[in-house]
C-alpha cells in the first residue's frame, strides 16, 4: 500500500484532484450545468462529436475531457502536441481501428500542430473511429484548419471565478494561514491548475502563509502572447478605451501588455498612430505628445519607459475626439479607386522646362500669397470630382476653428470658376 500511495503522491496535485463527476467539477456551468447544451448531450447518450475546447489555461479542458469519456463509457487515449506528434497520432488510430466502439482521442494544444498535421485526424474522425477531442488555449478560427474545424463542435470555456479557484483550494486540505488563500487565488487569476501547483509547492517545504506562498510564486504570469489573440484582444481594448476616453482603463490594459514584456515601442506605436486617427485635429498636440513619448521611451528604455507612456495615454484618452482626418483619407481614397483617374489640371502643373511652358503647363495658377487672406476661389481637384469635400471637421476642440476655416475656404472655391 505504501508504494501504490508513493507512487500517487509523485503526481502533481493538480492531477490528483481532477473530479470523477460533473457534481464536482467547477466551472463553465455554461456547458454541463443542469440542462446545459453539453450535459444535455451526454445525459441524451446520443452520439458524441468531435470537438473543440478553447480557453484559457487550467480552466478544466483535460478534466472535461476525461469527464465526457467515463460518462460515455468509451476508451480514452490522450497525448500533447508538445510532446508527441503525428506518428504517435495514427498509432493510436490504428489501434483505435480494431475496437468495437469509436475512441476518445484527446489531443492537449492542439495549435501546437500545423495544418497539416492536422490533416492526419481528418479520414479517422470523418469514419468514426475516433471522437476527436482537441483543447487549445488559441481561437480555433485561426488554429484549427478548416477541414477539421468544420467537423468539429466548438465549445468555450472561461476561467474560473475566484470563488470557484477558492473552493478547490479548500478542497486540498492543506491547511493555509495567514490570507495565504487569498493570496493563491489573487495570484491565480482563474486558472485552477497555477493555484494549486503553487500551493503544493509551497506546502512541500513549510508552513502555507501569503508570505511564502509569494515567495514560491514570485509574481504571477500574465496570459499573454505576442503573436497570438490575447495579444491583439488587449492592444484592442487599450485603444478602444482610450477612444472611449477612459484613462483609467488604458492604464489598465497599457500595464497588462508593458508587464506581461510588449515590446514598449510597439505600445507607443499604437499611440502615435491613435493621435491621428482618434484625435486628429481636435486637439493636434496630440501628435506631439505621443511621438515625444515614443522618442522618450526609446532614449529612456525600461523599465522607466512606462513613465512618459503613461502620460501620453492619459493624455491622449482625455482629449478631444476627432476621427475627421482618417474618414477624409478614406473617402479620397475610395475615389481614386473608383472614379476614373484623370490628369492634374494644366494650371497646377509645374513648368520647369521650355516645352512644358508652351504646353500651358502652369498657366492660370493663382499664387495664394498674391491674394488677401491667402484665399483664392481656385479648384485643386480634377473637373471630374469638382466640389468634392473629404474632409468634415467636427465641433470638439481645435477643430472648431478649423471648421470655421474650411468653410470660408470652400466657399471661395463653390464660386465659378475665374480660369
Amino acid at each position: 500500500m505504501a508504494n501504490l500511495f508513493d507512487a500517487a503522491r509523485r503526481r502533481p496535485l493538480a492531477d490528483r484532484m481532477r473530479p470523477a463527476t460533473f457534481d464536482a467539477f467547477l466551472g463553465q456551468d455554461h456547458l454541463v450545468g443542469d440542462g446545459k447544451p453539453l450535459r444535455r448531450l451526454l445525459e441524451s447518450r446520443g452520439p458524441i462529436p468531435s470537438m473543440i475546447l478553447w480557453g484559457p489555461p487550467g480552466c478544466g479542458k483535460t478534466t472535461l475531457a476525461r469527464l465526457i469519456s467515463l460518462h460515455a463509457g468509451l476508451a480514452f487515449e490522450e497525448f500533447s502536441a508538445v510532446t508527441s506528434g503525428v506518428k504517435e497520432a495514427r498509432a493510436v488510430i490504428a489501434a483505435a481501428r480494431h475496437r468495437a466502439e469509436p475512441t476518445i482521442l484527446f489531443v492537449d494544444e492542439i495549435h501546437r500542430f500545423n495544418r497539416a498535421q492536422q490533416d492526419a485526424f481528418l479520414p479517422c474522425v470523418e469514419d468514426g473511429t475516433v471522437i476527436l477531442i482537441g483543447a487549445t488555449t488559441e481561437n480555433p478560427s485561426f488554429e484549427v484548419n478548416a477541414p477539421l474545424l468544420s467537423r468539429c463542435a466548438v465549445y468555450m470555456l472561461h476561467a474560473l471565478a475566484d470563488e470557484q479557484v477558492g473552493t478547490l483550494l479548500d478542497r486540498a486540505g492543506i491547511e493555509m494561514r495567514d490570507g495565504a488563500r487569498d493570496a493563491l487565488v489573487g495570484l491565480a487569476g482563474g486558472d485552477a491548475r497555477a493555484a494549486l501547483n503553487v500551493l503544493e509547492t509551497t506546502a512541500a517545504s513549510g508552513d502555507v502563509t501569503a508570505e511564502r506562498v509569494r515567495e514560491v510564486a514570485q509574481r504571477r504570469v500574465l496570459r499573454y502572447d505576442k503573436d497570438r489573440e490575447e495579444h491583439y484582444n488587449v492592444v484592442s481594448a487599450f485603444i478602444k478605451s482610450m477612444r472611449g476616453s477612459d484613462a483609467d482603463a488604458a492604464l489598465y490594459w497599457m500595464a497588462r501588455m508593458l508587464e506581461a514584456g510588449e515590446d514598449p515601442l510597439f505600445v507607443s506605436r499604437r499611440m502615435v498612430i491613435f493621435a491621428s486617427e482618434d484625435v486628429g485635429n481636435a486637439d493636434p498636440r496630440a501628435l506631439l505628445v505621443a511621438n515625444a513619448a515614443k522618442e522618450a521611451v526609446d532614449f529612456v528604455g525600461m523599465p522607466e519607459g512606462w513613465i512618459p507612456l503613461a502620460q501620453a495615454a492619459t493624455y491622449l484618452s482625455t482629449a478631444p475626439k476627432s476621427n475627421a482626418s482618417y474618414k477624409a483619407y478614406l473617402a479620397a481614397r475610395e475615389d481614386v479607386e473608383k472614379t476614373r483617374n484623370d490628369p492634374v489640371p494644366l494650371h497646377l502643373r509645374n513648368a520647369p522646362t521650355k516645352l512644358m511652358k508652351d504646353l500651358e503647363y502652369g498657366k492660370g495658377y493663382q499664387y495664394a500669397h498674391d491674394f488677401e487672406g491667402a484665399k483664392t476661389d481656385q479648384q485643386h481637384l480634377p473637373e471630374n470630382l469638382r466640389g468634392r469635400e473629404y474632409y468634415k471637421p467636427g465641433t470638439a476642440g481645435f477643430e472648431t476653428e478649423i471648421r470655421r476655416r474650411i468653410e470660408e475656404h470652400r466657399a471661395a472655391r463653390r464660386k465659378p470658376p475665374s480660369i
